[in-house]
């Protein structure tokens, strides 16, 4: 049996909504982080980060979120939610997948937690790292639309929806309370890719499951 460890919104949400996508029965264990749960000893034994999501995969225990979207894809090839190994699309799966979570969703933790890479009490420190996270995630979204406009297709990577698509998605809804510069539902080839994210069943119940409300994007 799979058991993901989530919190509501988290980066776990993308597993959620790739673990629905391809169909196999699986288990929700809720981390707590209202209650630090995710630094408690048990869960560090799992992932001694301290960080969500893990996935418990009968003996594996995986951590980081872009491992597991690949681990997921790979081991249900019948879902057809990643290129085929060694094939030029496989290369730019590879590519973006890693862009997704080492540059843009590594920009995220300086955005929403700036007090964390600057000395206690330096308020201005952290308004301006901030400001440098936001800026980097605004090219990062410039990057994204670009791309969904250059193919014209419905998804991430054109016609043919992928395992990418929950990270992008979930990526871009963390942008929605952004000020001073547009979330992602602004950008013209985004906007209407997030509606179509929104209309999918697994999307749907991710969201029914886990209790988040308006806005959505």
């Amino acid at each position: 049996m799979i058991t993901l460890h989530y919190f509501p919104g988290n980066a776990s949400f993308a597993v959620h909504v790739l673990l629905r996508e391809i169909g196999v029965p699986f288990e929700m264990e809720l981390v707590d982080r209202a209650k630090q749960a995710h630094k408690a000893e048990a869960y560090l034994k799992l992932n001694p980060n301290g960080l969500i999501p893990v996935l418990v995969d009968g003996a594996q225990v995986l951590y980081e979120t872009a491992a597991i979207v690949l681990h997921l894809a790979d081991t249900h090839p019948q879902a057809g939610l990643v290129p085929a190994v060694g094939s030029g699309e496989r290369a730019h799966f590879y590519k973006w997948l890693f862009w997704l979570s080492n540059t843009m969703q590594a920009a995220m933790q300086p955005y929403f937690y700036p007090e964390r890479w600057v000395d206690d009490g330096n308020a201005a420190g952290a308004a301006q790292v901030k400001a440098r996270a936001q800026a980097r995630l605004d090219g990062c979204l410039q990057q994204i639309d670009a791309h969904l406009a250059s193919h014209g297709g419905p998804w991430f990577h054109g016609s043919r929806y992928s395992a990418a698509d929950p990270l992008v998605f979930m990526l871009c809804r963390w942008t929605r309370g952004f000020t001073g510069s547009r979330p992602a539902r602004d950008y013209p080839a985004i906007g209407p890719y997030l509606q179509r994210m929104l209309e999918r069943p697994a999307v749907k119940r991710a969201f029914e499951v886990e209790r988040l409300t308006a806005p959505l994007v």
